[in-house]
């Protein structure tokens, strides 16, 4: 049994990350485990937990199970979980209650995974009042899965193998994506940046870069296999290749992923404080890196930007976004927001919502604070009231509608290139996608174009999505 410890997540070290090409191997029982029977995953979180989710399905496919949309079909239930924010904390235990019901009537085996998985309090949760989850796994050991879930049947008790480590890159990991037309590939994993409020450098390890010739390989053989687009993942994407021992940083990365001739790259997420003059140069020179950027802010106190601990003001982050504006054309900026953060008060918000009209974002994420155990802003004094939180959350929200409803009301009736990518979810027989802005566009229009880049021109705006018919 190995359960998380927040101290030695916290630690950074000078050892070498290693890479690891031959980790990912299965026993022959391990291939046959899940024959005639139906995995399902619910994910929480960010687009890494998203990937991390398509590597666990691609695990289980080689064990032998089905994938099944309908959890009370499922053998085997797995939860990928996110420790951001309370909400998300709130779900899964929702959802453990109904697996809970589930499992009075069905014989079924549940993981617990993610990012929660590597919190100790979440940990000696499960392990107290939680004994019938068969198996917990980190972040960090989602190559050894096939193991836990044999130990798992086996043995008949519950398996706990979560490794506080600072992590190594381990390239040989199957993955079985969500998409036939999109694909997430990772640059880089964990981080170092530790703001105070953030608990992901204690769950994800330390910042380790993959090597340019696995990445771009992989984005090779993606477009051998039809895809249009990749999105390049990291918590930091910006401070890729600084823990290298090459001359080569993220701006290199994306000039050769660009140089693939790939239709579409995408990056996520950048932090202020990365984003340097040859990185904007790169984009605005190549057109299939899209003119897309979230650019987190957190705050527009400079008093708060500090107790974050994000090591740039607000006058350093409007400059880098008046650079984005003018370098590079029609881009879209979208970013994420912090309210009631310990300290804050009217004159700190009143900051933000400065920042938020000189930007005017396309969209933003935002959120009202929420402590996780074990950082810093979680000792801090939560000084600002709930009601207080949600009003400013409230005026906050109502300022980037207004905004975002701006920015697409400029598209209507222009012509804009759109990968339509799905089915809409909304709306009988229409297909959905995103600009190359990132905007959601619901096209009238035959399944034939599905997976294909279509010139699209908008015919109605709202706030979050536009509607439009596919033109010549």
């Amino acid at each position: 049994m190995h359960t998380p410890n927040l101290v030695e997540a916290r630690k950074r070290t000078n050892n070498k990350v290693l890479i690891k090409t031959d980790d990912y191997k299965l026993n022959d029982n391990q291939k046959k485990l899940g024959k005639n029977k139906k995995y399902f995953i619910k994910t929480y979180g960010c687009q890494m937990n998203e990937h991390d989710s398509e590597n666990i399905s691609a695990i289980l496919s080689d064990m032998g199970y089905a994938k099944t949309d309908i959890l009370e079909e499922a053998d085997l239930i797995i939860l990928n979980t996110c420790a951001i924010r309370e909400n998300a904390h709130n779900k899964v235990f929702g959802l453990l209650g109904r697996i809970k019901h589930l499992s009075y009537t069905k014989n079924i085996m549940v993981g617990f995974g993610g990012c929660m998985a590597q919190e100790e309090v979440i940990v000696d949760e499960i392990m107290k009042k939680y004994k019938w989850i068969d198996f917990v796994f980190g972040t960090h050991n989602i190559v050894n899965l096939p193991n836990i879930i044999e130990k798992a049947y086996t043995n008949k008790k519950q398996e706990i193998e979560v490794f506080s480590c600072e992590g190594d890159v381990i390239e040989n990991i199957p993955v079985k994506r969500d998409s036939k037309y999109k694909a997430w590939v990772n640059i880089m994993y964990g981080c170092d940046k530790f703001c105070t409020y953030c608990i992901v450098p204690y769950t994800r390890g330390k910042q380790r870069s993959r090597l340019p010739k696995y990445i771009i390989k992989e984005v090779e053989d993606l477009i051998k296999n039809g895809y249009q687009e990749v999105t390049l993942l990291g918590q930091n994407v910006n401070a890729y290749g600084k823990d290298l021992d090459i001359d080569y940083n993220m701006a290199n990365l994306l000039e050769d992923v660009a140089k693939t001739k790939i239709n579409r790259v995408r990056f996520v997420t950048s932090h202020p404080w990365d984003f340097d003059d040859n990185m904007i140069d790169i984009i605005s020179k190549y057109d299939n890196i899209m003119p897309y950027i979230h650019l987190p802010l957190q705050s527009g106190s400079n008093k708060i930007l500090k107790l974050m601990g994000r090591r740039y003001t607000k006058e350093k982050y409007l400059n880098l976004f008046d650079k984005l504006k003018e370098k590079i054309p029609n881009v879209s900026i979208t970013t994420d927001i912090i309210v009631g953060f310990p300290n804050e008060t009217e004159e700190d918000f009143k900051d933000t919502l400065d920042v938020v009209d000189k930007c005017k974002y396309d969209g933003a994420f935002t959120f009202i604070f929420s402590p996780r155990i074990g950082t810093p802003a979680s000792k801090m004094q939560d000084d600002v009231s709930l009601d207080i939180k949600e009003n400013r959350l409230q005026k906050l929200n109502e300022l980037v509608n207004k905004y975002s409803k701006e920015n697409n009301d400029k598209y209507l009736n222009k012509i804009v290139p759109v990968l339509l990518e799905d089915y809409s979810s909304k709306k009988k027989d229409y297909l959905k996608g995103y600009t190359d802005t990132m905007k959601l566009v619901n096209v009238k229009a035959d399944s034939k174009y599905l997976g294909k880049i279509v010139n699209v021109k908008i015919t109605s705006v709202k706030t979050w999505s536009m509607d439009g018919e596919i033109v010549n």
